[in-house]
This record gives C-alpha cells, sequence and structure tokens, in this order.
C-alpha cells in the first residue's frame, strides 16, 4: 500500500471516528472559526497540575479539520504543557513548511498524515484549526 493512501485512510478513520468528540465541561472552553471555509471547533480544556488532563470537542468542518482536531487531542492529553507546546510547535512547523517537512512520525503520531495539506495554502488553517484553539485554551488557562 502507498504512503499516501496510508495517510489518507488515517485521516478518514479520524473523520468518521473522531476521538474525544462531544463537549465536556473543563477550565476553559473556546469556539474558533476558520472564516475561509466556515469550518468551526469548540475546545474544551482541562488543566491539572502542569499536564493536559483532558479535551473534549465539538465541531463541524471538513475531513481535514475533523481528523486534525481528533488527532491533536490524542496527542495531547497527558502531556505535560510544555511537551504539547513542543508538539504544537512541531505540527506548524510541518504545516508551515510547504511540504519540506514530512513530520517527526515519534512526536506527531498520526499527526504525520497530514503532512502533504502544507503544499495547499488553503487547506493550512483547516488543519490548524483545533490546534489554534487549543493554544489559545491554554493560553487562557494559563492567565487565570
Amino acid at each position: 500500500m502507498e504512503l499516501n493512501s496510508l495517510y489518507q485512510e488515517v485521516i478518514l478513520d479520524h473523520y468518521k471516528r473522531p476521538h474525544h468528540k462531544g463537549l465536556v465541561p473543563g477550565d476553559i472552553q473556546v469556539h474558533h472559526i476558520n472564516p475561509s471555509c466556515g469550518d468551526e471547533v469548540t475546545l474544551s480544556l482541562k488543566i491539572v497540575g502542569d499536564k493536559v488532563a483532558e479535551i473534549t470537542w465539538d465541531g463541524v468542518g471538513c475531513s481535514i479539520s475533523q481528523a486534525s482536531v481528533s488527532i491533536m487531542s490524542d496527542l495531547l492529553i497527558n502531556k505535560k504543557i510544555a511537551e504539547a507546546e513542543k508538539i504544537l510547535d512541531s505540527f506548524v512547523s510541518m504545516m508551515q513548511s510547504k511540504g519540506a517537512d514530512q513530520g517527526d512520525e515519534i512526536i506527531l503520531e498520526d499527526g504525520v498524515a497530514l503532512a502533504g495539506v502544507s503544499k495547499y495554502p488553503a487547506r493550512i488553517k483547516c488543519a490548524l484549526l483545533g490546534w489554534m484553539a487549543y493554544k489559545d485554551a491554554v493560553t487562557q488557562v494559563g492567565e487565570k
């Protein structure tokens, strides 16, 4: 099986059977919209000590935006905030690479399936929607 086909299957699996979807009250809830296409995500974040204890979300949009937030929630739950920030930075770097950075599978796990999106500027915002919601939420929790 070709790698691109495998990556498409990973994206479709997360889209059809999203992980951690269904809002549960947390420390902060944020709502982000991609104005260029209308995709939306509402993300609830719970922090315990220095760890991301829970991420739940709900949203509507394309397979890329919805799969990406599903993958992100898998990656960041139970991570220390500093470690989650490194994962976020790695994902953002991959998305901004215009296809040059295929991502580190050790850090991003299923997230590398979205590497090809970085070649399509109009779709990068879709892939980053949930990640930017997380960044916004963790910043707001830190301000409290």
